[in-house]
């Protein structure tokens, strides 16, 4: 069940993350402005935080064997759409751009589903490994562009596509719910307003947006701030950016082991200790070799480790029938 949910998860991502590398090709085709070109990259990320509210009340509800395929199911009609036609104009884009969003609400279908399907003191290093598939994004990165200049710009959402209805069908056939899971019987909305009395929620909402927030931040700008800092050549600053996401990606495991052995607690701690450590070394602009790349390793490494930590602790703290609730709230701070 880990591997499927895993595996859809990282489907998702890929979709959802698709606009973001034909960013600068639809600026060409379309003339669009800076801010129309930031806007048609923006809507669908916020869309998807958004959106896992909502669904991570409605997976507690009903479960992640009927909402994984769901949201797959659902994901496939904004990507046929922008790949057959909603390329064509901006609003066309926003509009596909905005229903895409669903992909990106995947996260908080996976995290109480895996969460369901191990005891308390395995569910830190579970959710780190459905975590990693984050990874997505890495695939829309590195197959979109290509699939577009071998074929067309259709090329790459027609490909997302199939694989989504393929990874829909066998999910399914295939995934099941936990035994034994809690189901509410309360409306989405007093689900939902319970869950915004939670300490937990409120806890981890603001430690995710530090750990999260900068490694998003980071992934995003590292290759502008490397190419102006220190003079390196964009597809030198791409690479380096690509490493940076990786070793954050592999660490998010690490952080949900270490918060079973240690309790998410102590490892939130020496994270956020690292994290400000490197932030005020970096500020003085440390030569790239070997102090900088050091430290900036180091900083992807805390802030894939505190992601895993931070859906470790949201495992261990919310009651079982809250935990797609949390999640939701959690993952669109």
């Amino acid at each position: 069940m880990l591997g499927l949910a895993t595996a859809g998860f990282a489907i998702n991502f890929w979709a959802w993350a698709l606009l973001s590398p034909l960013a600068p090709l639809l600026k060409d085709e379309l003339g669009l402005s800076s801010f129309s070109q930031s806007l048609v990259v923006a809507v669908p990320v916020v869309v998807g935080s958004l959106g896992r509210i909502p669904v991570g009340a409605l997976t507690d509800r009903y479960g992640g064997r009927v909402m994984f395929p769901l949201v797959s199911a659902a994901t496939i009609v904004p990507v046929l759409f922008l790949g057959l036609a909603g390329y064509s104009s901006l609003a066309a884009l926003l509009a596909g751009g905005f229903v895409l969003g669903v992909g990106g609400t995947a996260f908080a279908i996976g995290v109480p589903f895996v969460s369901a399907w191990f005891p308390p003191n395995r569910r830190g290093l579970a959710i780190g490994i459905f975590g990693a598939g984050m990874g997505g994004t890495a695939i829309a990165a590195l197959t979109t562009v290509s699939l577009a200049d071998a074929w067309s710009i259709r090329a790459p959402f027609v490909v997302t596509a199939a694989v989504l209805a393929v990874y829909a069908v066998v999910a399914a056939l295939l995934l099941r719910d936990a035994p034994g899971r809690v189901r509410p019987t309360e409306s989405v909305g007093r689900r939902l307003a319970g869950t915004l009395r939670l300490s937990v929620t409120w806890q981890a909402s603001a430690l995710y947006a530090v750990v999260f927030g900068g490694y998003v931040a980071f992934s995003v700008y590292l290759p502008a701030y490397l190419k102006t800092a220190y003079g390196l050549a964009q597809a030198d600053a791409a690479r380096r950016m690509a490493g940076f996401v990786l070793l954050a990606v592999l660490m998010r495991p690490v952080g949900g082991w270490a918060s079973d052995r240690f309790g998410p607690i102590p490892v939130l701690g020496w994270v956020l200790a690292v994290i400000s450590g490197c932030a005020v070394a970096q500020a003085f602009t440390p030569p790239l070799l070997p102090f900088g790349t050091l430290q900036f390793l180091a900083m992807a490494a805390a802030l894939g480790a505190g992601s895993g930590a931070v859906f470790a602790l949201v495992a261990l703290l919310s009651p079982p029938s809250a935990v797609g609730s949390v999640t939701g709230v959690v993952g669109a701070a």
